[in-house]
């Protein structure tokens, strides 16, 4: 029985750290005011008629603190390119020459920092909520292994266990949004 105890805490840590991961990857996608390619993982665009991550038809590259360039690996991805960025809604506006895609980030404004704090939050709450449903899921499995023979004292101190992991991914969540809040609110 411990050894599926220990099984259900490590299995229900695993899942949060992905969700911690997962939290990181988007809070990662929304911009600080600083150019960073990784802003558009995840961008899918046309690529001969199925969905392709732009990064693997085009090379993006930072010129400078607010510049990213764009240059795809064909001229004829261009406009599939600019039409991605533009559905996308990144409040970015593409400048096609010809030969490359610039990409020039305005400075933020009070209310855009608002905005992109409160999107943060919402990507903080939806970890939060993965993380317990994770921690629902390891007590329904704890209270199974009860119904079949568990002690109470071993269940429960296998539920403070759950919790106390719990917590500390909570408080994970917190610190990450708390970073990338203070990032984007510096100006």
């Amino acid at each position: 029985m411990s050894e599926d105890i220990a099984s259900i805490t490590s299995n229900a840590e695993d899942f949060m750290k992905k969700a911690i991961g997962h939290l990181e990857a988007e809070l990662v996608k929304i911009r600080a005011g600083k150019a960073n390619p990784q802003m558009f993982d995840g961008l899918m665009v046309d690529y001969y008629g199925s969905p392709v991550p732009v990064n693997q038809v085009s090379n993006i590259s930072v010129m400078d603190s607010r510049t990213l360039s764009i240059q795809p690996w064909e001229k004829n991805m261009l406009q599939p390119i600019e039409r991605a960025i533009i559905a996308a809604n990144m409040g970015i506006t593409p400048q096609n020459d010809g030969v490359l895609i610039r990409l020039f980030l305005p400075p933020l404004t009070e209310e855009r920092r608002k905005e992109l704090v409160k999107k943060c939050l919402g990507e903080g709450e939806h970890s939060k909520v993965a993380i317990r449903n994770i921690r629902r899921d390891a007590i329904e499995h704890i209270k199974k292994l009860q119904k079949n023979g568990l002690s109470e004292d071993a269940a429960k101190d296998a539920e403070d266990e759950i919790q106390q992991i719990t917590d500390k991914f909570i408080a994970a969540v917190e610190k990450h949004l708390a970073t990338k809040e203070k990032e984007i609110m510096s100006v």
